[in-house]
């Protein structure tokens, strides 16, 4: 069984001795560091290396949680994923450990508090996106043709005037999102008939 550490400061104003010095007292045979990330982004070499160094029995150590990662939801999958490979965690600060019951339930409320904190950001989503449209706003991407430069692509492909390629390049997009265009207006007409 072996005790990895890891470690990880957002700038390099920042210094990871207190994290270092922490984990070796906690007993850590090996730390791996990254130096100038952000905690939001969980692709870091430090952290990759990391994972792919994890074997069935080690445990993973860090001083705090967020440490290892900002997104509460993001880093519960990463320990989830770790606890089902049989690799244990720890977390100084919290005192967390997934070795014990203790540990396990106080994962357990912080999987509930972020699957709360996604349903409210997503009902907050939904209320706000229905407001916007009763203000009238349209919601989404803009469209990539306007209704007359519809009409004009469909009369110059009737007539024969221009290929698909050449109309999707004179408006500055793929032919085929020209022809998924096309194809959504003939969709919607034939529901409004």
């Amino acid at each position: 069984m072996r005790n990895i550490g890891y470690g990880r400061v957002s700038t390099v104003e920042q210094n990871l001795d207190l994290q270092v010095s922490a984990l070796r007292a906690a007993g850590c045979d090996r730390i791996l560091t990254d130096d100038g990330y952000s905690g939001s982004d969980f692709s870091r070499p430090g952290l990759t290396k990391l994972l792919r160094t994890l074997r069935s029995g080690d445990i993973l150590t860090v001083w705090r949680l967020d440490r290892l990662g900002r997104s509460l939801f993001e880093l519960l999958k990463l320990i989830r994923d770790l606890n089902e490979r049989g690799v244990q965690f720890r977390s100084l600060s919290e005192n967390l450990d997934t070795n014990t019951s203790a540990g396990l339930l106080l994962l357990h409320v912080l999987a509930s508090m972020a699957e709360f904190e996604r349903s409210l950001i997503s009902e907050r989503t939904r209320a706000g996106m229905a407001a916007a449209r009763a203000r009238g706003s349209r919601i989404g991407r803009r469209p990539a043709m306007t209704q007359e430069q519809r009409r004009e692509a469909r009369l110059a492909l009737a007539d024969g005037s221009a290929t698909v390629e050449v109309i999707a390049e004179r408006h500055g997009i793929h032919p085929r999102t020209l022809l998924r265009t096309l194809k959504a207006d003939d969709h919607r007409q034939d529901v409004t008939v």
